[in-house]
C-alpha cells in the first residue's frame, strides 16, 4: 500500500480528473487531463546508487538530443523516426500537442539516457486491437546512450516506469505494450518483468504481440526491485 501512495515519488501529485466522455474520431473515451511539465517521477535505485527522474519533454531543452538518439542507427532500426531538425521538431511537438500521449525524458542523476512514450490505450492505434478499457495505459521506449542499455539498468527505469504510470492515475488497472512478435527477446523480458503475453497480431506497418501488466501483480509481487519478486 506504501507504494501506492503518489506523494512519496511524484513531485507534482495529481488530483484525481473528474470523469467525463468525448469522442475522438470514433472512438469515445474520458477527457483527459492537462499535461503536466517539468519532473513528474523520481526515485533512488539501490541496486545502481543513482536516482532515476522522469520529467516531460521539451523541444527547447531534448530538440538536439532526441536528433542524435533518432538518428543512431541502433535506435533508427526499431523506432523509425529519423530525420533532420524540422522533423524532430515537428514529431516531438505532436506528441505534446497530442492529449492522449506524454513524451518523457529519462535520466540517471540528471543525465539524459532515454525517451519514452506513456499513451492512452483507448485512443491509440493499438486501441482496436483488445478490449481497452478506458484508462488502460501504454508506452514506448527508447535508451539512447548505448551506456544505459545494459540489464542492470532496464531492472531500474522499467518498474520505474510502470510505477510512475499506475501513480499517476489510480484508475489505471493495465498497463499494455505491442511490441514487434519477432523480437523474442524482448517479448522474454517483458514476461519476465510481470508482463504476459496475451496474443500476436497484425499492425499495417509489423506482426505485433499484445502485452499486458496488471495493478495488482505490480503491487502485490513487489515488482519495482529485482530481487523482492514473489
Amino acid at each position: 500500500m506504501l507504494w501506492q501512495l503518489p506523494q512519496l515519488w511524484l513531485p507534482q501529485t495529481p488530483a484525481l480528473y473528474p470523469q467525463h466522455h468525448v469522442r475522438t474520431g470514433e472512438r469515445w473515451h474520458p477527457l483527459r487531463p492537462a499535461k503536466p511539465q517539468g519532473y513528474v517521477y523520481q526515485r533512488f535505485i539501490p541496486w545502481l546508487g543513482q536516482s532515476i527522474s522522469f520529467r516531460v519533454a521539451s523541444v527547447e531543452q531534448d530538440l538536439n538530443t532526441m536528433h542524435k538518439w533518432m538518428n543512431d542507427t541502433r535506435v533508427a532500426q526499431f523506432f523509425q523516426e529519423e530525420g533532420d531538425l524540422d522533423y524532430q521538431r515537428a514529431y516531438l511537438n505532436g506528441r505534446l500537442a497530442d492529449p492522449h500521449m506524454l513524451p518523457l525524458i529519462a535520466e540517471f542523476d540528471g543525465i539524459a539516457f532515454g525517451y519514452m512514450e506513456v499513451y492512452w490505450a483507448q485512443e491509440n492505434r493499438l486501441g482496436p486491437y483488445y478490449a481497452a478499457d478506458d484508462y488502460d495505459r501504454g508506452w514506448h521506449v527508447l535508451v539512447g546512450e548505448q551506456a544505459y542499455s545494459g540489464g542492470q539498468f532496464i531492472s531500474a527505469w522499467l518498474p520505474s516506469l510502470m510505477h510512475y504510470i499506475f501513480l499517476d492515475e489510480p484508475r489505471t488497472q493495465r498497463i499494455v505494450g505491442e511490441p514487434a512478435a519477432s523480437h523474442t527477446r524482448q517479448v522474454r523480458n517483458l514476461e519476465r518483468s510481470g508482463f504476459a503475453a496475451l496474443k500476436d497480431f497484425d499492425f499495417p506497418h509489423k506482426r505485433a504481440t499484445l502485452v499486458m501488466l496488471m495493478r495488482e501483480k505490480f503491487f502485490s509481487n513487489r515488482l519495482w526491485h529485482p530481487s523482492l519478486k514473489a
